[in-house]
Parts: structure tokens; C-alpha cells; sequence
């Protein structure tokens, strides 16, 4: 009897003991938030990728990516530059609120552009007071000061503030912090340090040394805005001599070659343009391949989620030719316009056993429906004063999905220009500021996705409803005035 109670108590123990480990496995699980990882490319159209159609530049990895997650086919950029579209995901507010609407330079003699308020709670700041460790590489734009990224959440930076200096892409030094560190060779005559792959080695050297803690990686790549340059390596050498190229020349406008004569904001000439642009959308393709296999050595792959996008429309600027590659698809327009091909954005998502691989969603969202997502996703505090919609719901094929009632851009430079998206309809009003006002347009995305076809004079209550929508939309901006 008395070694039969010590056998029941003993196997007590056992049983308790196991319950307690289960219970703090799972208290201990519910407490660590997934890592995530958002990478931004600069001025990438939505057909550049094999996964949308592209039949000519390899992505690889990224066409495994968007395999292995949720593919978005009516995602939009925040803006249709650079400034603002970074602004709007910072902030999780449109253009008609976000602090940042345009490209605009500091002034005064000051390096960089108008910096985001101080005031101004961004994403960064959010995941970091849930106890992220927050890390920024590549390119920020959106001012020293109260703007650098330093103040707005990070606890690393390493890369470019000003969007000027990230025109070249073998510039004599990039930001690390408050610092600036030389890069070794580079004195705007010589070219032996190419920026992006520096700033690639201190991304995955974050993901090393934050292994062990949640981290968010915000990684707005450059490429492949211009200056068009690549190194003549083995990614250049896929496309060296597969097309018939015509150089862009410095005689061409806002184009000065490294030397003594250079003028630093302007982008070089390129002996081969086709080549050079194809080799730089791979590289893209590499570093996501790089960031993915470091994850997958750190063992963090189950509790990583990954996003990519672009943060507009492909540029027709620097020797690019979108056209030649069909970087916009079907879609109308470029960079700086506000149709289709100027916003809407490839937006892929992989986060492994949450999001089902190889699914295609054709949920309307946006770069400020990204704070309200993650803010969902790690359980951290949403602000009240935001324009985005959580597509978490989405991600996880689960009901509730809310709807955007619609969606807005605004842009202030050629002339005034804005844009309003409700379900299918799609206004767009260029030259709203000049003394011939232009007109209003209106399509049907339904079956006009390409915007080809105007009915605006066929659908007036549509028009004056939208109309409406772009006056009450917006507050106004003292530092981007649209009206003037």
C-alpha cells in the first residue's frame, strides 16, 4: 500500500510538472510576437516581377515568395513618390493627412528633406514601445532632425536620409546612425563601393544580432530607382548583351557622370540601360533570397512574417524604359502619376503555418492599412487619428474583413493632382491648380482596368459624389498646400 502511494504520488508530480511546462510553453508562445521583416523597393513597377507577369527579368526568390504566401492584386502604393508613399506607411494616414506629401527639400541649406514632425507617432515607435527592437537600411527620406530615424522609432539606421544623395548609388558616404561612415574607395570620381550591397550586409548583420528578440526590419531598398548603374558582376552578366541597347548619354537632361565635374542630385549616363535595369530588379530579387536563407540559419522562419511591395509606379527617368520591360503591366501611367500605373503597387505577404501559401487576394488595401495590420498582429496600441484599415482578417482567411469606403490621393506639383477609388469607380483630376482647370475622369475598374475609357460625361451623380469625396477628404497642409 505505502509503495503504491509513493507510485501515485510520484506520477502526481510527473503530471503537474508537465502541466506547468505546458502552460508556460504556452504563456511563453502567446508573449512572443512574430519578427517582422517589410521591404520596400524604390520605384519598381508591379509587372518587374516574374509573379505578376514578367517574361524577361528573373525573380526567383521573390516568385517563391509570393508561392509560398498571399499574393495582393489591388494593393496601392501610398503615393506615387517617394517622401510621401514612405510617409503614409509611417503614419498609417493618406495624403490628404500624413505630415509628408511630396518630395520637398529641407531648404536653408539644410541636407535632406522636410523632416516628419517630432509629434508624429509612426509604426516604428509603436512596435518599439511592445518592445521590438526596430532597425531601418536603405533608404529613409523623410529628414534629419525631428525627422531622422533615430527620432521616429529606430534603434538603427544605416543607409540613406536624403533622397538626393541616394540618386548615386557609389556616394562617398552613407548615414549610420548620427554618423557618417566613408565608403572605402568611393570619392565622386571613383567608383569602388557599391551603397546598396553595404547596406545589405548591416541588414542581415541586424537580423544576426537580433536573433534572439522581436524585431522589426524596415528595409525601403533603393534600387531600381536612377541613377541606372549596376557592378559588372555575375548578376549583370546574365543580361550584358541580351538586348539591342541605346546609351543614355550625359547629353541627356539631369544626367552628369562621376568626376570632378559631377553634380551629385543628377544621375549618370549608362552604356547599357536595358542590362543595367533588368541586373537591378535581380539584385532586388538576390538580397530578399539573402534575407530569407539568413532567417531560415537563424532558425526564425515559423515566426518571421514578410512583406514586399514597391513604394509607386516604374519611373520613365535615367535611361529606364518601363514600356520596353511592361514594368506597369496593363496598367496606365507612371511615377508621379496618379492612374493605375503610378499606385498600384505587387504586395506580397509570407508568414509560414498563418498565411496559406499560394493564395491570390484581390482585397483592396494600401501602405496605410499596414500600421493597423501590424498594430492588430502584435497586439500593440492603434492610434485613432489613422486613414487604414487592419487586412489581418485576410491574411488569416478569417470573417470580418472590413472594406475601405474609399481611397484617396492627393499631389501637389504639375499642375494639382488627385485621385479617389470607391468599390470600382476610379476619378482622377489632374490640373486642378492651373488656369485652365482639366477635366475629371472617370473609369470603371470593373472592365476598364487599364483607364482607357472616360465616362465621366455619362455618370455625372458618380462624378459629383466623388468630388465631394476629394474636398472632404484631405485637411490642409502648410507646408503642402494644394490649393494656391
Amino acid at each position: 500500500m505505502k509503495t503504491k502511494l509513493i507510485i501515485l504520488t510520484v506520477l502526481l508530480s510527473i503530471v503537474l510538472s508537465a502541466c506547468a511546462q505546458e502552460k508556460k510553453e504556452s504563456k511563453s508562445t502567446k508573449q512572443s510576437p512574430p519578427n517582422i521583416i517589410y521591404i520596400l523597393a524604390d520605384d519598381m513597377g508591379i509587372g518587374d516581377l516574374g509573379a505578376y507577369g514578367q517574361k524577361i527579368i528573373q525573380t526567383p526568390n521573390l516568385d517563391k515568395l509570393a508561392a509560398r504566401g498571399m499574393k495582393f492584386t489591388q494593393h496601392y502604393s501610398g503615393s506615387a513618390v517617394c517622401a510621401p508613399s514612405r510617409s503614409t506607411l509611417m503614419t498609417g494616414q493618406h495624403t490628404g493627412h500624413t505630415p509628408i506629401r511630396g518630395n520637398k527639400e529641407a531648404g536653408n541649406g539644410l541636407e535632406g528633406q522636410v523632416p516628419i514632425p517630432d509629434n508624429t507617432l509612426t509604426l516604428a515607435e509603436i512596435l518599439k514601445e511592445r518592445g521590438y527592437t526596430t532597425g531601418m537600411f536603405g533608404k529613409w527620406g523623410l529628414g534629419f532632425g525631428t525627422g531622422d530615424p533615430n527620432n521616429q522609432g529606430f534603434d538603427e539606421f544605416y543607409g540613406y536620409n536624403c533622397q538626393k544623395l541616394a540618386h548615386r548609388y557609389y556616394p562617398p558616404y552613407l548615414n549610420h546612425n548620427q554618423k557618417r561612415d566613408s565608403l572605402e574607395g568611393n570619392d565622386w570620381t571613383k567608383k569602388a563601393t557599391y551603397a546598396p550591397d553595404k547596406i545589405q550586409e548591416h541588414r542581415l548583420q541586424f537580423l544576426e544580432d537580433n536573433k534572439d528578440n522581436p524585431f522589426f526590419a524596415y528595409i525601403p531598398l533603393v534600387l531600381p530607382h536612377a541613377e541606372i548603374i549596376s557592378p559588372n558582376d555575375s548578376i549583370f552578366k546574365v543580361y550584358n548583351g541580351k538586348f539591342k541597347e541605346t546609351p543614355y548619354t550625359i547629353d541627356n537632361k539631369y544626367t552628369s557622370d562621376y568626376g570632378p565635374d559631377i553634380v551629385p542630385h543628377e544621375y549618370a549616363s549608362v552604356e547599357k540601360p536595358l542590362a543595367t535595369y533588368a541586373s537591378m530588379i535581380t539584385r532586388i530579387d538576390t538580397y530578399v533570397g539573402q534575407i530569407i536563407d539568413k532567417i531560415n540559419e537563424l532558425g526564425l522562419a515559423e515566426n518571421t512574417i514578410i512583406m514586399f511591395t514597391s513604394d509607386n509606379g516604374p519611373s520613365p527617368e535615367g535611361g529606364t524604359n518601363p514600356d520596353f520591360f511592361n514594368s506597369n503591366a496593363e496598367f496606365k501611367g507612371y511615377k508621379r502619376d496618379l492612374y493605375e500605373g503610378g499606385i498600384r503597387a505587387p504586395f506580397i505577404v509570407v508568414w509560414p503555418n498563418k498565411v496559406k501559401e499560394g493564395t491570390v487576394t484581390n482585397h483592396v488595401s494600401t501602405f496605410w492599412d499596414v500600421l493597423p495590420t501590424l498594430t492588430e498582429l502584435t497586439e500593440s496600441n492603434t492610434p485613432e487619428n489613422i486613414d487604414g484599415i487592419s487586412f489581418l482578417p485576410t491574411l488569416l482567411n478569417k470573417k470580418g474583413q472590413k472594406q475601405h469606403d474609399h481611397l484617396y490621393w492627393e499631389f501637389n506639383i504639375r499642375g494639382g493632382r488627385k485621385a479617389i477609388r470607391k468599390g470600382d469607380w476610379k476619378g482622377v483630376w489632374y490640373n486642378m491648380n492651373t488656369k485652365k482647370q482639366g477635366d475629371f475622369e472617370l473609369y470603371n475598374l470593373s472592365n476598364d482596368v487599364s483607364e482607357t475609357n472616360n465616362i465621366a460625361k455619362s455618370h455625372p451623380e458618380i462624378v459629383k459624389e466623388l468630388k465631394q469625396l476629394l474636398e472632404e477628404s484631405r485637411t490642409e497642409s502648410d507646408l503642402f498646400p494644394f490649393h494656391y
